[in-house]
């Protein structure tokens, strides 16, 4: 947080790990060795408590994408988390590793869901939900949108970021004293709404295999606003001294929150995984001389590093209100490993490993329609990474080759059975808004290849319903750059023509209309008008789908 001018602006992979590929599930291994009570599920992979809860105890489920450590792994025990779900790098976990956990920690009280106001960690707990709901699981939502970078009458909204802390912390209290799941999530709801974050950092993340941070910066400069996934952020100024850092983040969180003087709060200083405790302990001393100054009274504070992103080097500031009732719940005891307390015992050793999904196809006659489009996504993911990285955070191209690199081509069986092999691989492999996206999409062109042998047939109807059902789960329309702008008028001229070409056509425009626009929803949304002059590279690739399935006999 100081002005030396010789501190590196941004390192490249310097992990410790043996693979890449790896990293996560080797990671797992050691966190339930070193935590006796914490088990890894690894089909389809979740983290639970070893010891169940009493029956009739509401359960918290939450989760997101790895990398955030020891968010929320580090918080399951006695008192917090009961599972947790956690996705590959920066990346939100996929439904069936939600349904899963929510299955497993479910006592007949219901389930509490801690969802980061994400767009893939929403889609996929909401797709969840409805799993779970068919076989009579109860279920809330606490959403958390906290950080006020991406604060907007338009887009997605605040982003759920160092809030989730709080709101863990105390929902699992209220949880733990026996209180309902309708009572434990209006209190989340009530501390999520009364919190806000942001952050600052010194040098960007490098994700583990990567060769370059997130983004770059100079020597001697600072990015302000800036999310934990790396994304960059409002402002790019020359490095300030902390007393000058702390007042800007707290003007824009005081005004947000429209904090008055009398006023309790909880303050969380929080390390973004680079920042040493000399840094984070002087940066809480300024927060508590700063609104000491605006006569808020600091009721509670956590200083320390718990929602990371990777080795960024930076620190984010939460405020939260507080009262007679929340200070008590923070101040209840848990055995989560990742709070302040003394160390636990240690554990068996386990096998962290994920298990493969059933999703095969190299069985039958070629399907060659599919085997073209997969061809073409599988040689064009650094054009599509590139997209990405100039009109979102750039896992794009990476989740689409995690879904579609381990198919064997030419892909083989009836359109059925290999449209429902690429959706269950998005929807298990993939994760994030990607994997939630093309998992339905596939699932549905699946359903309807069940009814029909013809192609055009069954896209019509197929399409159609994925389409009300992405428009559902994420909000997004036509003129939002997203995978919208393709489908919908594909979908508009399969009812007008009954003409796959026309339809393939139609989605190419629709796909090519995204360059001239600023993206609406998802992350690329909090990129404003830097997204514009980029194709989006989900539109692009339902522009292929419709090309291969016009272009090939």
């Amino acid at each position: 947080m100081g002005t030396d001018p010789t501190r590196a602006a941004g390192p490249t992979d310097t992990f410790l790990r043996n693979d890449a590929q790896s990293f996560l599930s080797d990671a797992v291994r050691g966190l339930v060795a070193a935590n006796p009570d914490i088990v890894w599920r690894r089909d389809p992979g979740f983290l639970i408590r070893r010891t169940p809860l009493p029956d009739g105890r509401v359960a918290l489920v939450s989760g997101g994408g790895s990398g955030h450590e020891p968010l929320h792994s580090g918080f399951i025990g006695d008192g917090m988390l009961t599972a947790v779900c956690p996705g590959l790098v920066f990346t939100s976990p996929n439904a069936l590793q939600i349904a899963a956990a929510t299955r497993a920690a479910d006592t007949g009280a219901g389930v509490l869901h801690i969802v980061k106001n994400y767009t893939g960690d929403v889609m996929n707990f909401r797709v969840a939900r409805r799993l779970v709901a068919d076989e009579g699981i109860r279920t809330a939502t606490v959403l958390v949108a906290d950080d006020v970078a991406t604060e907007s009458d338009t887009g997605p909204g605040r982003r759920g970021t160092g809030a989730t802390v709080v709101v863990e912390k105390i929902c699992g209290a209220a949880a733990d004293r026996g209180d309902s799941l309708d009572d434990v999530a209006a209190l989340g709801q009530r501390i999520a709404d009364g919190a806000r974050s942001m952050a600052v950092a010194t040098a960007a993340p490098t994700a583990p295999g990567a060769h370059r941070p997130s983004f770059d910066l100079a020597i001697g400069e600072m990015e302000v606003g800036i999310g934990i996934h790396g994304e960059p952020g409002l402002d790019r100024v020359p490095r300030r001294d902390a007393t000058d850092t702390v007042a800007d983040l707290l003007d824009r969180i005081v005004t947000s929150l429209g904090l008055r003087a009398g006023e309790r709060v909880i303050v969380v200083v929080n390390g973004l995984g680079a920042a040493h405790p000399l840094e984070l302990n002087l940066v809480f001393g300024e927060v508590a001389a700063n609104l000491e100054h605006r006569g808020v009274r600091v009721d509670r504070c956590l200083v320390g590093t718990l929602v990371t992103a990777l080795d960024m080097s930076g620190v984010s500031i939460t405020v939260a209100r507080s009262d007679d009732e929340v200070s008590e719940l923070w101040d209840a005891p848990t055995t989560a490993p990742g709070w302040p307390r003394t160390a636990v015992g240690v554990g068996a050793l386990v096998d962290g490993t994920i298990a493969e999904p059933d999703d095969s196809a190299d069985t039958g006659a070629v399907c060659p329609w599919v085997t073209r489009f997969v061809e073409r996504v599988r040689d064009s993911v650094e054009e599509l990474t590139d997209l990405d990285r100039r009109a979102g955070d750039g896992d794009f191209g990476t989740n689409l080759a995690a879904a579609l690199g381990h198919f064997a081509v030419p892909l083989r069986g009836s359109d059925h059975d290999v449209l429902h092999a690429l959706s269950t691989s998005f929807l298990v492999r993939a994760g994030g808004t990607s994997g939630a996206v093309f998992g339905i999409l596939f699932r549905e062109l699946a359903r309807a290849a069940g009814q029909s042998g013809d192609r055009t047939e069954y896209l019509r109807p197929g399409a159609a319903r994925a389409l009300a059902e992405i428009v559902e789960l994420g909000g997004a329309r036509v003129g939002d750059n997203t995978v919208v702008d393709a489908l919908s008028p594909a979908v508009d001229a399969l009812d007008d023509h009954l003409d796959l070409a026309a339809a393939a056509d139609a989605a190419t425009r629709g796909a090519d209309s995204t360059r001239d626009r600023a993206a609406g929803k998802g992350r690329a949304s909090y990129l404003g008008d830097a997204t514009r002059g980029v194709v989006d590279p989900g539109a692009l690739v339902i522009a292929w789908l419709f090309a291969a399935a016009a272009d090939t006999p």
